[in-house]
């Protein structure tokens, strides 16, 4: 991180050319399939991060300005990468390059599982939205581990200079009632690699993921896992977040933050995808008969009011994830009570300029405050 250049090119530079030069090529090739683009971006940054590139995209990026230290971490930028994304960790050793100050990877699962059939990915332009439901398709926490081992990541030391974030779900065969032992094994594999956990119990695209959520078997399932974190490490456990659904209601704000409080939990993350289809613009309303999670600037208001509903509830870390599409959104999350911020669905839409607009505005921002 110290031999990081300092300014890099003006956010609003490398957005106009993200939007006007790379993303019109990007989303016209493969015929406009948004799960082959994805692939094939992921294939390219994952090569990339092989190379000397990293090196030359942070003299364009510049380093970031936000620091701070949640849940004893330090991240040297509030906006991070959020799950989803980068699922099997491909491209881990470059999304410092690209400006954020973490990254989380996943979700994964104990075993490699395909996910949902195709098609299971939808972009919605004119909401400025993605609708998935990809259902947790993953090569398996191990060769996570596996990967994230060749790359010389080591909890604590900070791959690329940002900290990595694991996000762990249960298999789709798996019961409910055997669900905590998935989460025990995925956890078992990343521990070493990982910086923080993040429990999905959240994802709309598994069939009773969200029934985890409940009081009482989220409940269990936390204890279980902070207990393990223990074992594994007892002067230091890995801190653990739980990401929560946008859809619950004032009562399920209650149960959560309950569970995570009793648990020993580390935070929270706020929120997954939303199963809700208001905000969709035009003709993308053809798609809101679709299964799956929404996300993107639908999800842009909500998402700030989860953050604020728990924030009201509790003084424990709060990362705000869902609908990040410009640098005054980042900044919305953080006055709501937010401690950190993921971009997704807007680094699809925007590039990195919005990854480093965001953190710059959230350093001036904070300074003013103080």
């Amino acid at each position: 991180m110290n031999g990081w250049p300092a300014p890099g090119l003006p956010p609003e530079i490398l957005t106009a050319g993200y939007e006007h030069l790379l993303r019109p090529l990007l989303f016209r090739s493969h015929g406009g399939d948004p799960e082959a683009i994805h692939e094939t971006m992921i294939a390219l940054l994952a090569r990339l991060g092989r190379t000397p590139a990293p090196g030359l995209i942070r003299l364009i990026t510049g380093a970031p300005r936000s620091a701070v230290t949640v849940a004893g971490i330090r991240f040297p930028g509030r906006i991070g990468l959020a799950a989803g994304l980068d699922k099997d960790g491909l491209a881990a050793p470059l999304w410092g390059a690209l400006g954020f100050g973490f990254a989380e990877l996943g979700t994964v699962t104990p075993r490699p599982q395909p996910g949902n059939p195709a098609p299971r990915l939808f972009r919605l332009r004119r909401s400025r939205a993605i609708l998935n439901r990809m259902g947790f398709n993953n090569d398996g926490a191990a060769c996570l581990a596996e990967r994230l081992n060749g790359f010389g990541a080591r909890r604590g030391e900070g791959l690329a200079g940002i900290p990595l974030g694991v996000s762990i779900g249960k298999n789709k065969t798996t019961l409910e009632e055997e669900a905590v032992e998935d989460y025990l094994a995925a956890l078992t594999m990343v521990a070493p690699y990982a910086d923080y956990l993040a429990i999905n119990v959240s994802s709309p695209n598994t069939p009773g993921l969200r029934r985890l959520q409940d009081a009482g078997r989220l409940r269990g399932l936390l204890s279980s896992v902070t207990r393990e974190t223990r074992r594994l490490n007892p002067e230091a456990p890995i801190p653990v977040f739980v990401k929560v659904a946008p859809d619950l209601d004032e009562e399920g704000f209650d149960d959560v933050v309950a569970a995570v409080e009793q648990s020993g939990a580390a935070g929270l993350i706020a929120t997954n995808t939303t199963v809700s289809r208001a905000g969709l613009r035009g003709n993308d309303g053809r798609l809101a008969s679709e299964a799956g999670g929404l996300s993107g600037a639908p999800l842009t208001a909500r998402a700030r009011a989860v953050v604020a509903a728990l924030r009201t509830r509790t003084r424990l870390p709060i990362i705000a994830s869902g609908g990040v599409m410009t640098p005054s959104d980042a900044v919305a999350l953080i006055d709501a009570g937010a401690d950190l911020v993921e971009i997704c669905t807007g680094f699809i839409y925007s590039g990195p300029g919005l990854v480093t607009g965001a953190d710059r505005r959230l350093a001036s921002h904070r300074s003013e405050r103080i």
